[in-house]
C-alpha cells in the first residue's frame, strides 16, 4: 500500500523533481534547516522533495509545511498540503496527516485529488486498529473514513481498495463482539452474551464469526431455558452453513436437548 501512495506522491511532485541550487534541502543540519529562512516557492517545494527522496519523512513534511506557510496562494501550496499529508502518513505521524489532508479538503474540496486526501484520512485510521483486546473506537473512525470514499468515489480505484478493507474491518469489529459475548457466556451472563452474538448475526452476518455465532446463540438460548429459540438459531446455521464445524456442533447439542425432550 505504501508503494502505491509514492508512486502517487511522486506524480503529484513530478514537475519539480530537481533540487535548485543553493536549496538548504542539500544540508544534513537536521532541524536547522526549518528554521525561519524566506526562499522562493521552487526552491522550497524542491527542498522538501529532495528530504522525500531520501526518506526524511519528518524533515520533507515540515518543509511541504513552509511551502503552504511562506507562500499561501502559490499553487504551489494545494500540492504541499497534499505532500505533507503524505510524508507525515510514511512517517507514521497519523495526526498530523490527517490534519493536513483535512486541511486539504477544507480548502480546496472540489480538487481532482480530493479522493487520495480522503484515502489518506482512511488509510491513517486503518493502519491504527488495534487488536480485538482492545478499544476499537479507531476501528469505527476507519470504517466511517472508508465508507465514505465508497459513497463520494464509488468507481475509483480508492473505493475498491477501500470495498476490501471494510470487509477486513467488519470482520474485525465482529471478532471483538463474539469475544466479549465469549466472556459474557463464561461467567453466566446469558443475555449479555446473546445481545453480542445477535448483534453479530444482525450487524456483521457476512463475516467468518457469524456461523460460530449462531452456535453460541443455540447454546445459550438452551442455557436460558428457551429450547426452541435455540432449536430456531440451529436450524439457520445448518441452513445456511451445513458443512461448518459449528452446525455440527449445534447438531449434537440439539441431539440431546431437542424442543420436544424439554420437560419431558
Amino acid at each position: 500500500m505504501t508503494a502505491k501512495l509514492s508512486i502517487r506522491s511522486a506524480l503529484l511532485g513530478a514537475t519539480c523533481a530537481m533540487l535548485l541550487t543553493g536549496c538548504a534541502g542539500g544540508r544534513d543540519n537536521g532541524p536547522n534547516d526549518l528554521a525561519y529562512v524566506a526562499r522562493d516557492v521552487e526552491s522550497l517545494y524542491a527542498a522538501a522533495r529532495e528530504r522525500l527522496d531520501r526518506g526524511d519523512l519528518t524533515m520533507a513534511a515540515g518543509l511541504f509545511d513552509e511551502v503552504e506557510r511562506q507562500h499561501p496562494y502559490s499553487p504551489w501550496a494545494r500540492r504541499a498540503q497534499l505532500m505533507s499529508a503524505f510524508s507525515y502518513y510514511a512517517a507514521r505521524d497519523y495526526t498530523r496527516s490527517i490534519q493536513s489532508a483535512s486541511r486539504f479538503l477544507s480548502i480546496h474540496p472540489g480538487n481532482r485529488d480530493a479522493p487520495y486526501a480522503y484515502y489518506l484520512i482512511a488509510m491513517c485510521y486503518y493502519e491504527q486498529i488495534s487488536d480485538i483486546e482492545r478499544d476499537q473506537a479507531i476501528t469505527l473512525q476507519a470504517l466511517a473514513a472508508l465508507n465514505e470514499i465508497v459513497r463520494r468515489y464509488p468507481e475509483t480505484a480508492y473505493a475498491d481498495d477501500a470495498r476490501l478493507k471494510i470487509d477486513l474491518v467488519n470482520d474485525h469489529l465482529a471478532g471483538k463482539e463474539m469475544e466479549i459475548g465469549r466472556f459474557y457466556e463464561r461467567t453466566g451472563q446469558w443475555l449479555a452474551a446473546q445481545l453480542r452474538f445477535r448483534n453479530v448475526v444482525d450487524d456483521y452476518q457476512t463475516t467468518s464469526h457469524t456461523p460460530e455465532a449462531l452456535y453460541r446463540l443455540t447454546e445459550t438460548s438452551l442455557a436460558l431455558g428457551l429450547p426452541e429459540e435455540a432449536q430456531r438459531y440451529s436450524a439457520v446455521l445448518g441452513a445456511n452453513y451445513p458443512g461448518n464445524e459449528w452446525y455440527e456442533k449445534a447438531y449434537e447439542l440439539m441431539e440431546d436437548h431437542a424442543p420436544e425432550r424439554v420437560g419431558g
